[in-house]
């Protein structure tokens, strides 16, 4: 957790730092007091604000004011005299609860251990979902399928992409033609600071709703940042956005790992060619030794030809068993959007590839099982009758055709 102590007392501040000293938390030391608070709330984001020298009336009240304009905030009084009155009113200005003071380690440690499992159970029924893209071979199209899932998504909710393909990153270039001010690269120096606000502002903002954190342009940069700080990002995202995409460079690594693990859906994208499908088998084959279940992956054929030499029967013959989208093969119309750095929704509305990654988007946000096994015990379709009619499908295959 993030820990914010305020005291006027800097001894007493040191006190509390000393008994925090070795734990796992991010301590943030203040010197002030009542005053100080929504300021400080506000600046820092902690989950946890320590406060001490606020057992007066004006010092519950900025409690109040504290606690309904932060309410994902837990506070925690310390106090010396504490009267049944007064634990009312602390409970009344939203106080999580009032610790003695002086604070006793085992009393302090064991409501850090309280609030800390509130706040996990608070995030485990609000966290985005972590949408992983994954290359099976150079060229296949994940950073194009990355981006363009994040602008459909964020025409409704709030995604953040967060390329890590460090040493060859360029999601940003897909729907952008900015520089970022700040990299994932500048967020890992600083992980230190790293809260909502730090985190938004490194982002580059697309949309209202759809933000991108830059890979480093700099390989000396991209090879200081490591899996813990990853994770953090990670952790912090999900609490804020409903959807964080993922660019993932090709080389599964400890980093990448990392990323994946925290994955509710990784998509493998590849392309109907023998290097391709056979790259992707060994991908799959790394997979399974990390323990992801084929719940958890979704196959993505990209620039699909339903009349090409290889077709869906075949790759499901060489790969298993998995939930295989396609996407149709546009390849002028996605490379005229490429190169001019914007979606391709703002350049070619009736394309098929677009009613792909629509409707992958729209089973993720109202079917969240719809790319998953069907009541047939087959995998699910993803579009309505409507798209069927004006797309076309073949009977009896068990995957979406754009």
């Amino acid at each position: 957790m993030k820990i914010a102590i305020v005291s006027p007392d800097k001894i007493r501040i040191n006190e509390i730092g000393q008994l925090l000293q070795g734990s796992a938390h991010v301590v943030l030391p203040t010197v002030g007091g009542a005053g100080d608070l929504l300021a400080l709330a506000g600046r820092d984001q902690p989950d946890l604000m320590l406060v001490d020298g606020c057992a007066d009336s004006a010092g519950l009240a900025a409690i109040g004011a504290l606690t309904s304009g932060h309410p994902h905030i837990a506070v925690v009084l310390l106090c010396a005299i504490c009267t049944p009155d007064f634990l009312i009113n602390a409970m009344r200005a939203g106080v999580r609860e009032v610790l003695p003071a002086p604070l006793a380690p085992a009393e302090l440690e064991a409501a850090l251990l309280r609030i800390g499992a509130k706040l996990r159970s608070t995030q485990a029924h609000s966290e985005g979902k972590v949408l992983a893209f994954i290359s099976c071979k150079g060229g296949s199209g994940a950073t194009f399928l990355a981006t363009s899932l994040g602008y459909q998504l964020a025409q409704t909710r709030s995604v953040l992409l967060v390329d890590l393909n460090l040493q060859f990153g360029d999601a940003l270039a897909f729907v952008h033609d900015g520089r970022p001010a700040s990299t994932l690269a500048d967020v890992a120096r600083a992980i230190a600071r790293l809260d909502s606000s730090f985190l938004a502002a490194s982002t580059v903002k697309v949309t209202p709703n759809f933000s991108i954190l830059a890979a480093p342009d700099d390989h000396a940069q991209a090879v200081e940042i490591s899996a813990a700080h990853v994770d953090a990002v990670l952790a912090l995202a999900v609490q804020h956005y409903d959807y964080v995409v993922l660019d993932i460079g090709r080389p599964v690594t400890t980093l990448s790992i990392k990323a994946l693990d925290r994955a509710y859906r990784i998509y493998p994208v590849l392309q109907a060619g023998l290097a391709s499908i056979r790259n992707a088998k060994k991908m799959l084959a790394i997979f399974k030794s990390l323990d992801y279940g084929a719940d958890k992956i979704e196959l993505i054929v990209n620039r699909f030809e339903r009349k090409g030499p290889i077709g869906v029967a075949e790759i499901e013959r060489a790969l298993g068993k998995f939930a295989i989208h396609t996407v149709a093969n546009s390849y002028k119309q996605v490379t005229a959007a490429i190169d001019h750095g914007e979606p391709l929704t703002a350049s070619a509305r009736a394309n098929p590839v677009l009613h792909g990654v629509a409707g992958l988007a729209e089973a993720l946000m109202t079917h969240p099982q719809a790319a998953h096994t069907g009541q047939d015990g087959r995998p699910a379709r993803l579009f309505g009758r409507l798209t069927g009619r004006l797309l076309g499908r073949h009977s009896g295959e068990s995957h979406v055709l754009p």
